[in-house]
C-alpha cells in the first residue's frame, strides 16, 4: 500500500472559497482505500505553506505527494510539469508578504520536474470527460513555492514522488466570466490523479508539449 499526501489551499485574493481545498475535502470524505490518504489544507502564505508542508512530510513520510491549488482563469484541470525556484508575488499573500525575485528553495536548482506521471494523469482525467491538460508553468506565487518545496523533498531520497495540480474555479465561484467546473468533477479529477500516481511510476510516452 502507498501513503499519499494530498493538499489544497485556503481562499485568497478576495475569494471566499478555494475549490482546491474544497475538492480535497470531498476526496477525503469519499476515500475507501486500500492505500492510505492523508489530506490537509495549506495557508496561502509563502512562509506558512512551506512550513506546514514540510511538517506534514516529516510527520507522515508519504510515498507520493500531490499538492493542488486554484488557477482562476484556466478552463481545465492542469497537472504541472515543472516547478521553478522563484517567488515573485503579484499580490501579497494572506500574511501580507510579497516576495520579489527570491528563491523558493535557497541554493536549490533553478527548476525541478514533477515525478508524477503528468501526461497519464491528464489523459485519464480527459477520458473521464473532464477537461485536462499538462501545464508548463505553475506561476510564481504560493502554489509554485509549495511545488518547489515538494520537489526538494522528492529529490532528496529514492522512491519519493511528487507534483502539483492546478484546478479551475468551481461552478458559481468564478468572477468576470472565468471558466468553471463542477466541484464534484474537480474532486473526481483529483481522485483519478491519486489512482494513476499510485498505479504508474513511469509516465506514458506521448506528445504533449506546448508551442508557445
Amino acid at each position: 500500500m502507498a501513503r499519499i499526501l494530498l493538499t489544497g489551499f485556503e481562499p485568497f485574493g478576495g475569494d471566499t472559497v478555494n475549490p482546491s481545498g474544497d475538492a480535497v475535502a470531498l476526496v477525503a470524505d469519499a476515500w475507501t482505500g486500500p492505500d492510505e490518504l492523508v489530506t490537509a489544507t495549506l495557508p496561502v502564505s509563502f512562509r506558512g505553506a512551506a512550513e506546514q508542508m514540510n511538517a506534514l512530510l516529516d510527520r507522515h513520510s508519504p510515498d507520493i505527494v500531490i499538492a493542488t491549488g486554484l488557477a482562476g482563469g484556466r478552463s481545465a484541470v492542469t497537472p504541472e510539469r515543472v516547478a521553478i525556484n522563484l517567488a515573485d508575488a503579484r499580490i501579497p499573500d494572506n500574511d501580507g508578504a510579497q516576495p520579489v525575485d527570491q528563491e523558493s528553495v535557497p541554493g536549490g536548482p533553478p527548476a525541478a520536474f514533477a515525478t508524477l506521471p503528468v501526461k497519464a494523469i491528464a489523459g485519464a482525467i480527459r477520458d473521464a470527460g473532464i477537461p485536462a491538460e499538462v501545464s508548463y508553468s505553475a506561476g510564481t506565487y504560493v502554489c509554485n513555492h509549495v511545488f518547489a518545496h515538494v520537489m526538494q523533498w522528492a529529490d532528496a531520497a529514492p522512491g519519493r514522488r511528487g507534483g502539483f495540480i492546478h484546478v479551475p474555479y468551481a461552478t458559481g465561484q468564478g468572477s468576470q466570466n472565468a471558466p468553471e467546473l463542477p466541484l464534484e468533477d474537480i474532486a473526481r479529477a483529483l481522485r483519478i490523479a491519486v489512482r494513476i500516481s499510485v498505479d504508474r511510476s513511469v509516465d506514458i510516452h506521448v506528445t504533449g508539449g506546448a508551442i508557445s
